[in-house]
């Protein structure tokens, strides 16, 4: 239960900050199932993904 609360945190944080942030979350925080780092990626403006992308890599 602990995991999907902490999971929960990250969502809340992920949803609430700008793009730059969005990014730094989602190419930092580790040990999310593909499914997590699915759900966040809905909350992702499809505009920015080639900015993301970029990010990773």
């Amino acid at each position: 239960m602990e995991g999907k609360e902490n999971f929960q945190h990250i969502l809340d944080r992920f949803q609430q900050a700008d793009i730059d942030q969005k990014i730094e979350i989602y190419t930092t925080v580790q040990g999310l199932s593909v499914e997590q780092y699915k759900e966040l990626l809905r909350y992702f403006p499809i505009k920015y993904l080639g900015k993301l992308e970029q990010a990773m890599g």
